[in-house]
């Protein structure tokens, strides 16, 4: 399954998270990031806690400086339109090499985090808070 030739938009891989949802085209290059047409850095604020687990798949690959990545994300923040860029990133490599399949699958992006917020109950302030009992 290990790809030689690459369409000329790349490979591509889809990750979600909560309400996020991430299209990710991965193809040979030299490492830059695009996230919705911006650099990586100026998409999440030089916030750094949100672009290493973007890296996350690259690092565990060895293949930092090899690829250059397009995503466009929306729905969610950006914490987990991060996370779920992480995942289409981590499907894309997959379908680039089978041996990364393998690596992605034992460090756990390609598996999706389900949980999401609880709905808010009739009766009730949040999901579970409720007003203050008074018996008298």
């Amino acid at each position: 399954m290990a790809k030689t030739t690459y369409p000329q938009n790349g490979v591509r891989g889809t990750g979600r998270r909560k309400e996020a949802i991430a299209r990710v085209r991965v193809k040979p290059g030299t490492g830059k990031i695009l996230i919705n047409g911006r650099l990586m850095t100026d998409y999440l604020d030089n916030r750094k806690a949100l672009e290493i687990p973007i890296l996350q798949p690259l690092v565990a690959a060895g293949v930092e400086e090899q690829y250059d990545v397009i995503c466009r994300v929306n729905g969610g923040g950006k914490a987990g339109q991060a996370d779920a860029i992480k995942m289409g990133l981590a499907r894309a490599l997959s379908e680039t090499n089978a041996e990364y399949e393998k690596i992605m699958r034992e460090e756990g992006f390609m598996t999706r985090d389900a949980r999401v917020k609880e709905r808010k109950k009739y009766g009730l302030k949040k999901a579970r808070k409720a007003y203050q009992f008074s018996k008298r």
